[in-house]
């Protein structure tokens, strides 16, 4: 049985390197249709880890309250022609907001407000710009952050005192204290020297994932407590002189007939540039929203200046999107294998016909029609498994190439390898069976007589 078996299968490998261009072409269809399902299947697999990454930058159940920063206001009378203010007055997202939200919305867990500033770091004679950002401990808490080293969050004392003191990302740290132990340290942010009491973990975040939801590069911002930042940097809901200021110079470049001639410019009035509210397991988060939504409409009398996002809804639909353009593409990838399979079909018919006498000869000769059916049908298979094996090879290549240069993610995994290359298995066995039934069926007598 053996000996039988491995003479079958000898005799189909022969007959497909004796004609090895039409071998490969016939094996075109199910390389390209397995290497397209895996580098589809690898992209879908990329998509799906990205938005679990998203989700552990955002973390569950959280909203996502932003100011807008509006331009200037204003509209022309018709009777003067001269410029009139039209703009509510509103003190924008502040710290009120934020204890309001925690005191009176039960559904609402914990809330953490954000201040933002651009300014510069310098320590040793080296400088880099960056952001130093104010922040309470429910930051640390709910962003999932975790110290490598010195104090895991600032202490109440230094919440209180607004101390000069901080926390500072990964990247902070490999610039400015690449050789030595930056607890206990001072580093220069802006006008100001702050203590460095811990080093935050590093976090590695895709650019993607960084620009799709608005978030910063976690490792290279320098974190202090909101008080220390309101009091000695910039609390944007106090006027300072210098508002007063700029303020009289405008109002110096305004012409006799009181129309000032600067163009509107956009201000941020704002003294909270981002919030994160966390909600309670079980909370309907859309209806939360809508309340938090109308408490910042009358808290700011009635001027629409923030912006509440839910970022699980955006995800939801991202991932959603993302699904029905896997299918789509996986659905061209399989419809590539069918193909693949029909031109096997077509091929393996056509060889039929042109070896008729070869078969009328082995019948004669005392071959079954078993033999002759696992002959062809080994044909077919052996093409698909050679197809299949050069198309897992171009689609792991086709997956690296797409990821490094459109930087789209891609993650490569033994499942979908394995499940694209046992269809490429199956189409062999299915689309060759019917040839193979076909040649074992030819009758002895008329095949010896075919010419």
């Amino acid at each position: 049985m053996l000996q039988k078996f491995t003479y079958n299968l000898q005799m189909a490998l022969d007959a497909l390197f004796q004609r090895p261009l039409r071998s490969f072409l016939t094996s075109l269809g199910i390389i390209f249709g397995v290497g397209a399902v895996i580098a589809m299947m690898a992209i879908g697999q990329g998509a799906q880890e990205e938005i679990l990454e998203q989700m552990t930058i955002l973390g569950a159940n959280n909203l996502i309250v932003e100011p807008i920063i509006q331009q200037k206001d204003e509209e022309v009378t018709e009777e003067t022609g001269q410029e009139a203010t039209s703009q509510k007055f509103s003190p924008g997202l502040t710290l009120a907001d934020a204890e309001s939200f925690q005191t009176i919305i039960p559904a609402v867990s914990k809330v953490s407000p954000e201040i933002v500033i651009e300014t510069t770091f310098l320590r040793n004679g080296r400088k880099r710009s960056g952001k130093l950002v104010g922040v309470t401990n429910v930051f640390f808490e709910h962003s999932s952050f975790k110290m490598d080293e010195g104090q895991q969050q600032f202490s109440p004392d230094q919440l209180e005192l607004a101390s000069q003191v901080c926390v500072i990302g990964a990247g902070v740290k490999s610039k400015f204290f690449s050789q030595e132990d930056p607890i206990g340290k001072p580093i220069k942010v802006g006008k100001n020297w702050l203590r460095v009491v811990g080093v935050a973990n590093e976090r590695k975040f895709s650019q993607s994932s960084l620009m799709d939801l608005g978030v910063r590069d976690y490792d290279m911002d320098i974190y202090a407590p909101v008080e220390t930042v309101l009091l000695r940097y910039k609390n944007r809901n106090r006027i300072s002189p210098s508002d007063l200021q700029k303020a009289s110079m405008m109002q110096n470049m305004s012409g006799d007939d009181g129309a000032t001639q600067a163009t509107p410019e956009s201000k941020n009035y704002h003294q909270i540039d981002r919030m994160t509210v966390q909600i309670k397991d079980g909370q309907d988060m859309v209806k939360v929203a809508d309340i938090i939504r109308r408490m910042l409409a009358r808290r700011h009398n009635g001027v629409i200046d923030t912006e509440v996002k839910i970022p699980e809804e955006l995800l939801a639909q991202k991932q959603r999107t993302t699904n029905m353009f896997n299918l789509v593409l996986i659905s061209i990838a399989a419809i590539s294998l069918l193909i693949g399979g029909i031109g096997i079909m077509n091929i393996m018919f056509a060889s039929v016909m042109e070896r008729i006498k070869e078969i009328g000869v082995r019948l004669a000769l005392g071959a079954t029609k078993r033999d002759i059916v696992f002959q062809f049908l080994s044909e077919s298979v052996i093409l698909s498994i050679i197809g299949g094996l050069v198309g897992v090879g171009f689609g792991v290549g086709l997956s690296l190439i797409i990821k490094s240069k459109f930087d789209v993610p891609a993650v490569l995994s033994w499942p979908p390898i394995v499940i694209a290359f046992a269809v490429a298995f199956s189409v062999g066995v299915f689309f060759g069976f019917f040839p193979a039934l076909k040649a074992a069926k030819q009758d002895p007598v008329v095949s010896l007589r075919h010419e």
